[in-house]
This record gives C-alpha cells, sequence and structure tokens, in this order.
C-alpha cells in the first residue's frame, strides 16, 4: 500500500480495529434487534450489547454516545484523527445551516450543534455573527456568505440548506483527493456521486426546475454533472437511462423498487467500497472503513428506533436499513 499513513504505528491500530470490529452488529444482531417489542426494549438490548455509557437510556442519549465512543476509540488508536476529518465535514456544515438560522432568532436555540467538527462551531457562530468569513476554510467561507445573503433576503431555509450541501461536497472531494490516500479518495468520490444521484431522483420526483439542479449537484468525477441535470430535467425514467451507461447502472432497478430499497443503495453503495479494506493489514484505510462501518451501524439503530417509536412494522423498518458491514 501506499501514502503517508502507512507505517509501523498503524499495525497496532489496525490489530484494534479487526478486534474493534467483532463488536459490530451483524444480520443476527439486527434481527435480534428487529424482533424487540418496542423502542424501550431495543434501547435496553443494544445497551446489553455494550452499546452507550452510564445514563443512556434515550434513544437520542445512546446514539450520540455511541458516536462519542467511536471518535475516542479513534483517538486512542491513532496520533491525529485529522486525516479522518474527511467523514466530519458534513457535521461543519450542518452546524453552518444551524448558525445561519439561528442568526436571525434572538434568543437562538440550545443543543442544535454537533460536536464531532473540523471547525469549531463557536467560529462559525462568529462568524455569521459579524459577517466576516475570512477565519473559515475557504470553500466554507463563500458558501457561508452566499447562503447567509440568500437567507437573509428570501428566508428560504432550503435554499439556504442546498447552497452548504452544495459546498460540503465540493470539500468532501477536495479532502479525499488532497488525502494522499487512495481509499479516502475512492471514499469521497463514491459518496459525492451517490449524493448526486439521490439529488437528481429527488428532485425528478418533485419536479424542481434547473436551477435547482445546478445549485445543488456537485462536480464529480465517475458522473458526467451536466448528463446528469439534463437526465433529472426530464424525469426519473431519463435518469435510469443516464445512469445505464454508467458505473451506477444498478441503481436503475433499484429506483423502480421503491423509494425506501433507493436510498438504502445510496448508502450502501459507499459501504461496500470500503469492504476490500477487511483484508488489509496496514495503512490508514482498515480504520477508515471501520469508521465508515459504525457510522452506517448507528444510522441503521437510529432508523429501526424511530420505526419502533412509531409503530412501524418489521418488514418496513427492515427494508429501510442498510447493510452490516460484519
Amino acid at each position: 500500500m501506499t501514502g503517508a499513513y502507512v507505517d509501523k504505528g498503524y499495525v497496532y491500530a489496525v490489530a484494534r480495529v479487526r478486534y474493534a470490529e467483532l463488536k459490530l452488529l451483524n444480520a443476527q444482531a439486527l434481527a435480534q434487534l428487529l424482533q424487540t417489542a418496542d423502542c424501550a426494549d431495543a434501547v435496553k438490548l443494544l445497551k446489553e450489547k455494550g452499546w452507550g455509557k452510564d445514563g443512556s437510556d434515550t434513544p437520542e442519549s445512546l446514539l450520540s454516545d455511541e458516536r462519542s465512543r467511536l471518535w475516542d476509540f479513534i483517538d486512542e488508536i491513532v496520533p491525529d484523527r485529522s486525516v479522518f476529518d474527511v467523514f466530519r465535514l458534513p457535521n461543519d456544515y450542518n452546524n453552518l445551516k444551524a448558525a445561519i438560522k439561528e442568526s436571525v432568532h434572538e434568543n437562538g436555540f440550545p443543543d442544535i450543534y454537533i460536536q464531532e467538527y473540523t471547525v469549531d462551531p463557536e467560529l462559525i457562530k462568529e462568524a455569521v455573527r459579524e459577517r466576516s468569513f475570512g477565519d473559515l476554510p475557504p470553500v466554507m467561507a463563500e458558501a457561508a456568505e452566499k447562503a447567509q445573503q440568500e437567507f437573509l433576503k428570501t428566508g428560504d431555509g432550503q435554499l439556504c440548506d442546498v447552497i452548504c450541501d452544495r459546498a460540503c461536497l465540493e470539500a468532501i472531494i477536495k479532502a479525499g483527493k488532497d488525502s494522499g490516500e487512495e481509499f479516502l479518495k475512492v471514499y469521497a468520490e463514491t459518496f459525492v456521486s451517490s449524493v448526486n444521484i439521490r439529488i437528481a431522483v429527488r428532485a425528478a420526483l418533485a419536479g424542481k426546475n434547473r436551477e435547482f439542479l445546478e445549485l445543488a449537484v456537485a462536480e464529480c468525477d465517475s458522473l458526467d454533472r451536466k448528463g446528469l441535470i439534463n437526465a433529472a430535467v426530464s424525469g426519473v425514467d431519463a435518469i435510469g437511462s443516464f445512469l445505464g451507461n454508467t458505473s451506477y447502472a444498478e441503481a436503475v432497478n433499484v429506483i423502480k423498487e421503491s423509494p425506501a430499497a433507493f436510498e438504502c443503495w445510496c448508502d450502501d453503495l459507499v459501504t461496500e467500497s470500503s469492504r476490500a479494506q477487511l483484508m488489509e493489514s496496514f495503512g490508514i484505510g482498515p480504520i477508515a472503513a471501520y469508521i465508515l462501518a459504525k457510522e452506517n451501524e448507528i444510522k441503521s439503530v437510529r432508523i429501526l428506533l424511530s420505526g419502533k417509536l412509531n409503530g412501524l412494522s418489521e418488514e418496513r423498518i427492515a427494508e429501510r436499513m442498510r447493510k452490516p458491514y460484519v
């Protein structure tokens, strides 16, 4: 393997990850959770399996604490977690959206900022409050200024979100390429392309116009941006025809199956790109793949607990859950 982080220090880290992978929820464990009577029983079973911390008694606290434990673990085994910033960039841009919307409310909103970040939320809040963005990363600074201006002018929260989300995708692509690590580059490309496909399908179903798509869809290497936008303007069938000539042709039948199946496919596409790292023994690839697997697991558990809270059947919950990594 090549890359700046392939050194003897990561042999120990990968060994720790291999042990941690044994504790990931497999298909059998997820089936057990599906069969619990209600959300409270599911939370109880998760805690028995070692999830959360002391006091993690509600679904939200359990999920939050499990994500915190993930990054505590990464801090234990690697000398510098910043190499994995590509995974935390979406949190930064969610915090940016929150700061812009909070800025028009006198009293603000407590506890709306995600704590696993690469840019301090206080720095983002100050930049938005002062309308001075020079201390933010360049991609974020440009998006922050534009999104705030549009939000203050129009009050359109969705427009604010679209501007920030597009900038996030651009930041992820850049971080993947700048990392010098092939796995992170592939992850970034796969993530952004899957989001672009998701945006195109949702936009087509909602009848969004070309202006929206031009604003929302980001550049990536594996999908022709202009071709995808042209297809989305023409409708879902046109998207299928377009994707049929790409490496994402598998999406065509999934889109026809159901919205839930399509959403799962988008997330599973990213997870599948990391599965080869199960066979690697060196470098940051296996560690990065574990982070991705754990985040995916947390997403599946969130879907399950939400489904239990809302009284959905096991079948409806199962079709929304993501494939386990192990």
